[in-house]
C-alpha cells in the first residue's frame, strides 16, 4: 500500500515517537536534546500513560534499598519534576537528593498525575518537540525492510508521517507489530483502581494540610499483579483485542460501582477513572536479547542503563541494547514495557523508573543513527553508551553493590518504610 498516494501527507521528521507515554515523552526529549527533530504521536488527550491516564500514580523505588540511586537520567528528572508543583510522598531522606548515609528507605513517590501530565506537555513544548493528541497509528510503510513512516487516523482523516526513524513506546509495541515483527502477548489479572474522595480522606487532609491525604486509590478488581485475588474461572486479559479490552473494562466497571453502592452516597465520590485500559502487559518485541530474571547481576558489554528493582532490594540488572532492537527492522526501536524481557523482568522493566530511562536510551540511540546515516543496530554501542553517561544514566552497577550470596533481597516494596504510604495504597 502506497500510503503517500492514498493519504495527506505531512512533513518529515528525523524521529517519529509512536506514544506520549513517559517512555515516549522521554524518548522524544532525548531524541530533541540531541537536535533532531521529533514528532510524538499520542492517542488519547494527555500525556503520561499509564502513570497519568491510567492513574498509577507512583513513581517506584529509583534505588536498590541501600541509598544508592541506580535508575537515574531522566528517571530522577522527572521524578523531581513529578513532584515540584504537587504532592508527593518523598521519604525525608531522599527529599534534598542522594542522602548522605546509608537508608533502607526507597526513592519512591506519589505524585499528582494530572498536574505532571501538564508538565509534560510543558516539557515538550519548551524543547521544540512537534506532537498531536487524538492520532491513532494505523499502519506504517516499510520500504526494503524500513519503515518510511506511519498512517495515523486524525480528525481530519487519515494522514502519513514520514520520518528517519521510528521509536515504538505504544505500550504494545504497536510499531513493530503492524510492520510484521516477531511480538510475545502478556497476559493480565483482574485490577481496576478509580481515583476517588471521601470525607474521611478530605478531613485527614485540612488536619495535615496536604492535599495527597484527600485521594483515595478506589479498587474494581483486586487482583495483584501476580494473579492472587483473580477470580476462579474468569478468563484472562490480553488487551489485544477491542473485545477483550471491553470485556476488561466493563467487568472492572462494575465490580467498582457494586462496591461504591455499599458505601453511604454522601460519603464518597470517585472523581476520575483511568481513561487506558490499567494492562501491564499487553505485547513486547523478541528483540536480538530477551532478558529474564536469570540475568539478575550481569554485566553487559552492550548495557544502557543499570536497573533496580522495585521490590526486592539489592536486585539489579542491567539492560543491553539488543533487547530494544530486531535487526530485520533496522530503523525501528522499542521503548518502555515494549522492550525484551520476559516472565518476572517483563515486570521489573514495565514499571515507570525502567520505561523512562530505556526511552531515554531509544531516543538518544533514534537521533544518532539519523545523524551518523546508520540504522539502529550498526550503532556504535560505544558512542551510545558515552552519550547516555554524558546524560547521567548509570551505564554499569557497581560489583560492591551485589549482595555476598548474589540473591535477591528482602522484599521491600515502595510503602514498605512508611506508614502513610502504606494506609494510601491500602485505601
Amino acid at each position: 500500500m502506497n500510503s503517500k498516494k492514498l493519504f495527506g501527507a505531512r512533513k518529515s521528521h528525523d524521529v517519529i515517537v509512536v506514544g506520549g507515554g513517559v517512555a515516549g515523552v522521554a524518548a522524544a526529549l532525548a531524541a530533541r536534546r540531541l537536535g533532531a527533530s521529533v514528532l510524538l504521536l499520542e492517542k488519547r488527550c494527555e500525556l503520561g500513560g499509564l502513570a497519568t491516564a491510567g492513574l498509577v500514580n507512583l513513581f517506584v523505588p529509583l534505588c536498590n534499598g541501600r541509598g544508592i540511586p541506580i535508575m537515574r537520567g531522566m528517571a530522577e528528572e522527572f521524578l523531581r519534576s513529578s513532584v515540584k508543583f504537587g504532592f508527593d510522598s518523598l521519604n525525608e531522606a531522599w527529599k534534598d537528593g542522594v542522602p548522605e548515609e546509608t537508608t533502607n528507605l526507597r526513592y519512591a513517590t506519589f505524585f499528582s498525575a494530572k498536574i505532571f501530565a501538564l508538565q509534560m506537555v510543558e516539557m515538550l513544548a519548551a524543547e521544540g518537540v512537534d506532537f498531536f493528541f487524538e492520532a491513532t497509528v494505523a499502519d506504517v510503510e516499510l520500504k526494503g525492510g524500513r519503515c518510511t513512516g506511519v498512517s495515523v487516523l486524525c480528525e481530519e482523516g487519515m494522514n502519513f508521517f514520514p520520518g528517519k526513524a521510528v521509536v515504538d513506546a505504544s505500550g504494545s509495541s504497536l510499531v513493530f507489530h503492524r510492520a510484521g515483527a516477531e511480538t510475545e502477548l502478556g497476559k493480565n489479572y483482574f485490577s481496576y483502581h478509580a481515583h476517588s474522595i471521601s470525607l474521611e480522606g478530605c478531613a485527614c487532609a485540612v488536619e495535615r494540610g496536604n492535599i495527597r491525604y484527600a485521594l483515595n486509590w478506589q479498587q474494581g478488581g483486586e487482583a495483584n499483579l501476580y494473579g492472587k485475588n483473580h477470580p476462579e474461572g474468569m478468563r484472562l486479559f490480553y488487551g489485544d483485542t477491542s473485545e477483550n479490552i471491553t470485556d476488561y473494562l466493563v467487568a472492572n466497571q462494575l465490580r467498582l460501582l457494586e462496591k461504591l453502592k455499599a458505601t453511604p452516597r454522601l460519603s464518597r465520590t470517585p472523581v476520575a477513572l483511568p481513561s487506558m485500559p490499567q494492562l501491564r502487559t499487553i505485547r513486547r518485541i523478541i528483540g536480538e536479547y530477551t532478558l529474564t530474571n536469570a540475568d539478575i547481576y550481569r554485566h553487559f558489554d552492550d548495557s544502557v542503563t543499570a536497573l533496580c528493582d522495585s521490590e526486592r532490594r539489592d536486585s539489579l540488572y542491567e539492560i543491553p541494547y539488543r533487547s530494544l532492537y530486531d535487526h530485520r527492522f533496522p530503523n525501528l526501536i522499542a521503548a518502555g514495557r515494549n522492550i525484551a524481557s520476559a516472565g518476572y523482568l517483563w515486570d521489573v522493566t514495565r514499571v515507570i523508573p525502567p520505561a523512562i530511562v530505556t526511552g531515554q536510551a531509544a531516543g538518544t540511540a533514534a537521533a544518532m543513527a539519523v545523524c551518523a546515516g546508520c540504522s539502529i543496530p550498526a550503532l556504535p554501542v560505544e558512542k551510545l553508551q558515552q552519550e547516555l553517561a554524558r546524560q547521567q544514566v548509570l551505564i554499569h552497577f557497581e560489583d560492591m553493590w551485589i549482595p555476598r550470596e548474589r540473591t535477591a533481597g528482602e522484599y521491600s516494596p515502595a510503602s514498605q518504610s512508611d506508614p502513610d504510604r502504606q494506609k494510601e495504597s491500602a485505601r
